[in-house]
């Protein structure tokens, strides 16, 4: 279910960058569903080899490179995919901070990269265990 959660943010994200920057375009529905798929594949096994090539890139600009890495992966989906159209670099660029931005608003609410802090002095009552037979401890 999650990654249908994020295949239809991915495809809002996309649908964005259409709507936003000039330069990319799609023709219908399908293609930009199929867009969507594409970028989410290419982003799960071909972004992470892209990032460790260009690591001493990434940084020496102290992480702007990661908009050209993005923008290189928003490319090679339009390249792939009929009917999903990217005019050059810069809207490639353009595209893959819409999509960054998008992605990161519409999927914040779905638990990932959460942080919880907080203290507990010893001999509280509130120090969290979990149920008897719920813990790491295999109970036999």
């Amino acid at each position: 279910m999650k990654s249908v959660f994020r295949w239809f943010v991915l495809a809002l994200a996309v649908w964005a960058a259409a709507a936003v920057v000039p330069g990319i375009s799609y023709d219908d529905k399908q293609s930009l569903l199929i867009a969507a798929l594409v970028l989410g594949v290419l982003n799960t096994f071909v972004k992470p080899v892209l990032k460790v090539l260009a690591l001493p890139l990434i940084v020496l600009t102290l992480g702007l490179f990661l908009l050209v890495v993005n923008a290189l992966v928003l490319l090679a989906t339009a390249w792939l995919v009929p009917g999903f159209h990217v005019a050059g670099f810069w809207p490639a660029v353009g595209g893959s901070l819409v999509v960054s931005i998008v992605s990161f608003f519409l999927g914040a609410g779905n638990g990932r990269g959460k942080i919880v802090v907080g203290r507990v002095e010893a001999g509280s009552q509130f120090v969290r265990r979990p149920p008897l037979g719920k813990g790491d401890i295999i109970d036999v």
